[in-house]
């Protein structure tokens, strides 16, 4: 039912009028970070490892798709597919040094990551555009373009089902299969939890030193949480490049991790469902506190500090497994 109320009802807001292009942003948005959030929960919340880089597999899928359209010409769906594999490269180059490392030591180095792909963004201004940015092409489906007259032999979204031409087709058709693929992760990650992988995640985390003797192989355990947390970050930032439809550096600074960590925390470490409710709340709270934009990083600091106080472990607690005696036997 919540899956169909959150795939059909901006589709009747929109038809009769009352869904604006900036809400559809908002949404999507929202369900930018909520992918963003499961792949933390993978690193942070499952695996225990302390990441403070996590931007940095976001900027890579955002820019894997500026870029390569801009010099490869490679498009919407190609990119879908390659990013996320590229940002799992890189969380393996990042993951194979710090395997030794746990705490602190683990978020210093995590986090001079995330810095230096930000700088090399900044800075390698021939390649990237450094400070300007980058453009992000249209996303098309089945060669149809959502613009209002098309180029070459493609066909526009709304000359071939007969519609009135809207920009907004193109941000609701990025909601709705970001919705979409954000769902299946969901379900993913949930199985993923109970099986074994996800079951030596957990015991990583609660003590590596234990997991060791149990024959548990950590290298694998770790490389394996910070790759797929990285592709699903890879994911997330090919979504919100395409939907902006321009990046810069400036949208993957520190406190974007500080942002994504926040969302895991608020949420309950290793809870997907709570990971969701905390992206919504943190993302679409803002808006409706306009009025109080000046004050919006202190008001958070303040949901922070009652949530710690309150709801220690999160808004909702991950539960395990329970099974009952008659069907041990």
């Amino acid at each position: 039912m919540l899956f169909l109320v959150g795939l059909l009802l901006p589709l009747l807001f929109f038809y009769f009028g009352w869904f604006g292009k900036s809400w559809i942003n908002n949404l999507t948005l929202a369900m930018v970070y909520v992918l963003l959030g499961l792949g933390l929960n993978i690193v942070v919340g499952l695996a225990g490892l302390l990441d403070l880089g996590f931007v940095a597999f976001y900027a890579v899928g955002a820019y894997f798709l500026a870029l390569g359209a801009e010099y490869l010409g490679i498009g919407f769906w190609t990119a879908l597919f390659l990013a996320p594999l590229l940002a799992a490269l890189c969380g393996g180059l990042l993951g194979f040094p710090v395997l030794k490392m746990h705490g602190d030591y683990l978020a210093i180095v995590t986090l001079g990551f995330g810095e230096i792909i930000r700088l090399v963004l900044v800075n390698w201004i021939s390649f990237t555009g450094g400070p300007n940015g980058a453009s992000v092409p249209d996303p098309t489906i089945f060669n149809l373009e959502f613009v209002r007259r098309a180029r070459g032999d493609a066909v526009a979204f709304h000359d071939f089902f007969g519609l009135p031409y809207s920009s907004d087709y193109r941000y609701l058709f990025v909601y709705l299969l970001l919705f979409v693929i954000s769902m299946i992760a969901l379900r993913f990650f949930t199985q993923l939890r109970v099986m074994p992988i996800g079951r030596s995640w957990e015991a990583l985390r609660e003590d590596e030193i234990a997991c060791r003797s149990l024959g548990i192989n950590h290298v694998t355990v770790k490389l394996s949480a910070f790759m797929l947390g990285a592709m699903i970050g890879g994911l997330a930032g090919v979504f919100f490049a395409t939907a902006q439809g321009f990046i810069s550096p400036q949208s993957f600074n520190f406190f974007e991790s500080v942002l994504i960590l926040s969302i895991v925390v608020l949420g309950g470490m290793g809870s997907s469902i709570g990971v969701i409710i905390a992206a919504f709340t943190l993302t679409l709270l803002p808006e409706f506190l306009r009025e109080f934009a000046g004050y919006r990083v202190l008001i958070f600091g303040l949901l922070m500090i009652l949530m710690m106080i309150w709801r220690p472990n999160g808004l909702l607690r991950p539960k395990r497994s329970v099974f009952r005696k008659s069907e041990v036997a």
